[in-house]
């Protein structure tokens, strides 16, 4: 069962009526069961069709729709549109209520949208880009003020980061990750643990360094999906797993409520698994985009 499957069915064993309220993000989905809002509409279509349904009529986007005609399933008795029901505004960046939409602009590699949304958003959210990790700690320590929190997060795939002190294999406690103060080695200011995509969502920092990892890389002006498996990087090929990756990097991009640091290696001519040309278009796109950088040349 997908997870939108289960739990409409546990509230459809009650004998009179149920009511089930679903704030539903989108290009959330990065796990096994998480479909996404075309889930809830296949399952209620399939499965469930004496059930009302009540949805915005703004969820036209792809993160949102996976492409898919999703109130075409319903029918139009069972489905009632209220755009009332559309939380428009992101809560979760209060310096800007924009950067959800330009990180989608950005994993959508549409260019001038992200210019053109990044120029608002910088004048109250600061992006940077640097190659040099040791850089993104220390400007993470000079934005932070007073209880701000920050910390470094990264793919739970990233196996290639090892070669830059990061190993994702090892896991974090969350409750010291967070809560810690930065004198505490397990601390996330302590910069030394890194978050995934499961360990944060849902959670946020005031200012968060995200590390690149080649397994989502550019290629011919499109995404390619990698995973590394032994000695070597393979494709992915499963579109639910491409959808899982880019969405892994979204979290990743939207955790921070306050600023973020954009960390993409230099890359190593002699490491055929951490090629320069792995990393270098990713950084060309946020710097196309007006992400200034920090580094010294």
């Amino acid at each position: 069962m997908s997870e939108p499957e289960f739990l409409i069915s546990v509230l459809d064993r009650h004998q009179d009526w149920a009511t089930i309220v679903c704030l539903i993000g989108g290009g959330q989905e990065i796990n096994t069961g998480e479909a996404g809002l075309p889930e809830w509409f296949s399952a209620i279509s399939t499965k469930y069709s004496h059930w009302d349904v009540y949805a915005s009529g703004s969820l036209s986007e792809k993160e949102y729709t996976n492409g898919e005609d999703i109130y075409g399933s319903l029918g139009s008795n069972q489905l009632t549109v209220k755009e009332e029901l559309h939380l428009a505004v992101s809560l979760r960046s209060f310096r800007s209520e924009l950067l959800s939409e330009f990180i989608g602009s950005v994993l959508n590699l549409d260019k001038p949208k992200a210019t053109e949304l990044f120029s608002t958003v910088q004048k109250t959210y600061p992006i940077v880009l640097t190659k040099n990790l040791q850089q993104a700690k220390e400007w993470l320590r000079t934005q932070a003020r007073g209880g701000e929190q920050y910390g470094i997060t990264a793919y739970s795939g990233a196996l290639r980061l090892k070669p830059e002190g990061i190993h994702i294999k090892s896991k974090i406690d969350p409750k010291n990750w967070f809560l810690n103060e930065s004198s505490d080695v397990r601390s996330s200011m302590f910069l030394e643990d890194v978050a995934t995509e499961f360990d944060i969502q849902g959670l946020e920092l005031d200012w968060t360094c995200v590390v690149w990892d080649p397994s989502l890389r550019i290629a011919h002006e499109e995404w390619e999906f990698k995973t590394f498996r032994g000695t070597k990087w393979q494709n992915i090929n499963d579109a639910v797993r491409r959808r899982y990756l880019l969405n892994a990097y979204r979290v990743l991009l939207t955790r921070a409520r306050q600023g973020m640091v954009i960390c993409i290696p230099h890359g190593d001519q002699q490491d055929q698994t951490r090629l320069p040309e792995f990393y270098t278009p990713i950084y060309e796109l946020f710097s196309a985009c007006g992400v200034p950088s920090i580094d010294v040349e």
